[in-house]
């Protein structure tokens, strides 16, 4: 336990977890103002543990995205349809369908995945506030892929390395598109808004230096300049390595729990929620930069 700040509102404590990454938050109300110094602190423990679990946060959106803002620029999700009413940076993931239509993205995280990996400049990092919680299932799971990229085999340090691999947003949309009715068509404005992009397989964190894996299953479809039948066998190993147990943290959601993660960090993948069990999220996601 490491107290951060005493202010004479607020006594601030990280407890780490006891798994690969992650810490929780005490004693922090993000509805009142942080000091600059209690950011930057926030900001360090953030990127020694990749995800941070703020407990019990009583926020409007509005003070979500103001948080958010600290750290970068918005990123606005290609659904704009699902986006929070009077809040365009905000996307609702929900599986709640009202009068016949999905309020939010019901399978959002189905496969494992970094934000916006498919764009030029992938998030820095997403925070997921919770707003209406199934009474079973709904967890969502982080894997580690600095660790993943530490514990690589020389033989696929060897066969990656200096390469580049291309992500695209639909790689799998029809497939999601014909398994539930979370996914629209998109418009010929929404498609030119994910055009593929080819990024480093291997990434190296721009604020800590540390090398990562960032391929996934979700959105990287192919290794450039490999002939498909060895991009795929490769990348399939990639993806087996990268979400051992070991690399792995279950968050098991409370009430009004806001969670910060690193996409430049972690993949994430949302476990599932019964189809009876009502899920309410509200997410914002933080621009970063190119990765090298």
């Amino acid at each position: 336990m490491t107290t951060l700040a005493d202010s004479p509102d607020q006594i601030i404590e990280i407890h780490p977890f006891d798994a690969p990454l992650g810490a929780e938050v005490i004693g922090l109300d993000l509805s009142k103002p942080l000091s600059p110094d209690d950011f930057i602190r926030i900001h360090r423990a953030h990127l020694d543990h990749h995800v941070l679990v703020f407990r019990d946060q009583r926020i409007t959106p509005g003070q979500h995205i103001a948080f958010s803002k600290r750290f970068g620029p918005l990123q606005i999700h290609v659904l704009h349809q699902f986006a929070l009413s009077g809040h365009p940076e905000v996307l609702i993931v929900s599986n709640i369908v009202e009068n016949g239509q999905p309020i939010g993205l019901g399978d959002a995280g189905h496969y494992w995945h970094s934000d916006l990996s498919y764009k030029e400049k992938p998030s820095l990092g997403s925070l997921l506030h919770a707003q209406e919680l199934p009474a079973v299932g709904g967890d969502t799971l982080f894997a580690n892929m600095h660790l993943a990229w530490d514990a690589l085999p020389q033989h696929l340090r060897d066969a990656v390395e200096g390469r580049r691999a291309e992500h695209t947003y639909l790689a799998k949309y029809a497939e999601l598109q014909r398994r539930s009715p979370w996914r629209p068509n998109l418009s010929s404005e929404q498609i030119a808004q994910v055009k593929p992009v080819v990024h480093p397989i291997v990434r190296t964190h721009p604020e800590t230096g540390r090398k990562a894996l960032f391929v996934s299953e979700h959105f990287t479809t192919r290794i450039v300049d490999m002939p498909e039948d060895e991009s795929n066998a490769l990348l399939e190993e990639l993806f087996a390595h990268s979400v051992q147990p070991e690399f792995i943290y279950r968050h098991r959601w409370a009430e009004h729990d806001l969670v910060f993660w690193d996409n430049r960090s972690l993949m994430h993948l949302a476990a599932g929620t019964p189809d009876e069990e009502r899920r309410r999220l509200y997410r914002t996601t933080i621009e970063g930069d190119v990765p090298f």
